[in-house]
């Protein structure tokens, strides 16, 4: 009888990437298992087709020969100057899902391999959030963690007194034990000593047995120049402390940048946005402007700016997180048009109106209309 193509056996198509592959293999797996089909004797067999197709798939070269020369790749009796034998390393195949397969099986949430107790202690996140000036100038400052540390009165160890911790008995000391899980031999974390190869007959009454106690601490931080909102600073071994005198975690702290009443930021760039008066703009002139180093400077208006005109600083925006130097800063222009006007400020725009509009005064204006009434003109004629 000949056999079934692969990639019908898993139900992926001949595109399919490994992550197609593996969650495909892994949902066969976990229904055709046979601890999970014990009355069922076409479970072994269904079993053993998908582990070899997958196995076949799962690997490049494999894949590659199977592609071109179907199974006879794999039985000798093809033309392909590279056979590959007829036996299928069935224990490397399945060890690519045994996290996820088993732990389903034995009852955990993440692998034999994962339930140990002499863990490492688990990594912490602590938001700060800092001004603006902070970020441009850097700063140092204390935070409180609430974390675990060591237990000082049995220093880690959870044994109470003098008394020591115990060969465990299940594992013989070794942390892991060995299961058959249908025809695999499967060796996994102790689960009496949930993988500490020894337990404790007397835990310290402080820790109740597990090295740590929880406790809020105060660290100092060392803020530099530059940073950006989302920048992340990792303090090594800062975290919780592991179980049992095991290495501790780290401490992720993850940095907000405020937003700034004047400034806006983009990398190392400062953008700020001056409304200026309607005659400035007209006239030319100056205007004095600050800056993110608590600084201040000078713009000069040229006659005529017109509104959103941008105007360059050079070296005044925020020092790059890492190198030298600082960005620019950008100034832009908001011609304000005057309200509340008096009597005879509107006869004055009125005699300057009369006087030299056109062209000469308000050339976009002029065009745009001019424009406007060609297209009219263009209307009335079609």
């Amino acid at each position: 009888m000949s056999k079934r193509d692969y990639y019908d056996t898993l139900g992926v198509s001949k595109d399919a990437n490994q992550a197609d592959l593996k969650k495909a293999y892994r949902n066969l797996a976990m229904k055709h298992h046979p601890d999970r089909n014990p009355d069922d004797t076409k479970a072994e067999q269904k079993f053993k087709e998908i582990s070899e197709a997958y196995d076949v798939l799962n690997d490049a070269e494999k894949r590659a020969a199977y592609d071109q020369f179907g199974h006879s790749a794999f039985d000798g009796t093809g033309s392909s100057g590279a056979r590959y034998g007829g036996g299928f390393d069935f224990s490397s195949t399945f060890a690519d899902v045994f996290d996820d397969l088993f732990g389903e099986f034995a009852g955990t949430s993440g692998g034999g391999r994962r339930a140990s107790s002499r863990s490492r202690g688990a990594d912490l996140r602590y938001n700060v959030e800092i001004s603006l000036d902070d970020a441009y100038s850097g700063k140092k400052t204390k935070i409180r963690v609430p974390t675990s540390i060591t237990c000082e009165p049995c220093t880690g160890s959870g044994s109470d007194g003098n008394s020591a911790p115990k060969s465990c008995p299940a594992c013989g000391g070794h942390g892991k034990v060995r299961a058959q899980q249908g025809f695999f031999t499967i060796e996994r974390a102790c689960l009496q000593c949930q993988g500490a190869g020894h337990v404790i007959d007397n835990p310290c009454r402080n820790c109740n047995g597990s090295g740590r106690v929880k406790q809020e601490k105060t660290l100092s931080v060392n803020i530099p120049k530059g940073v950006e909102d989302g920048t992340r600073i990792r303090l090594a071994n800062e975290g919780d402390a592991g179980t049992r005198g095991s290495a501790p975690g780290d401490l992720y702290i993850f940095l907000s940048v405020a937003p700034h009443r004047l400034f806006q930021r983009d990398g190392a760039n400062i953008y700020c946005s001056v409304p200026i008066p309607m005659t400035t703009a007209a006239l030319g002139g100056q205007i004095e402007v600050p800056t993110v180093s608590g600084a201040r400077a000078r713009v000069t208006i040229p006659s005529g700016t017109q509104n959103g005109k941008q105007f360059r600083l050079s070296n005044k925006g925020m020092p790059p997180l890492r190198g030298t130097g600082h960005g620019d800063m950008y100034i832009e222009a908001i011609v304000e048009t005057p309200v509340n006007l008096n009597k005879r400020q509107k006869e004055l725009l009125k005699e300057f109106t009369s006087e030299g509009s056109g062209r000469q005064t308000s050339p976009q204006s002029e065009g745009f209309f001019t424009k406007v009434k060609e297209l009219w003109e263009d209307l009335r004629e079609t």
